[in-house]
């Protein structure tokens, strides 16, 4: 007898779970449609040559180096760095706010 009503229990919830996902409406997504317009250039350009990286960044502010060995060299633009081992982007960091 328990085991009659914990069936039907179950599939009382089953269906209210069934009833109230159909019953919700989803909200519009506001997607840009120029998405070749957003700037996440700086942060797609590791593995690039000085040149490349100049030619899609422009040139930057100032740069720094090279110092050590391998020879690293920094250069700065508004809102981040971007580091180089010899001729090759290894990273790029994005600038603290404030």
């Amino acid at each position: 007898m328990f085991s009659r009503h914990r069936s039907g229990a179950s599939t009382i919830v089953g269906t209210l779970a069934l009833l109230f996902a159909f019953s919700t409406q989803a909200k519009p997504l506001d997607i840009p449609q120029n998405l070749d317009k957003i700037d996440l250039s700086f942060e797609q350009v590791r593995g690039l040559k000085k040149d490349a990286v100049t030619t899609r960044l422009g040139d930057p502010l100032s740069i720094e180096g090279p110092v050590g060995e391998p020879a690293i060299t920094r250069w700065e633009y508004a809102d981040f760095y971007v580091y180089f081992e010899w001729d090759t982007v290894l990273h790029t960091v994005k600038k603290p706010s404030g």
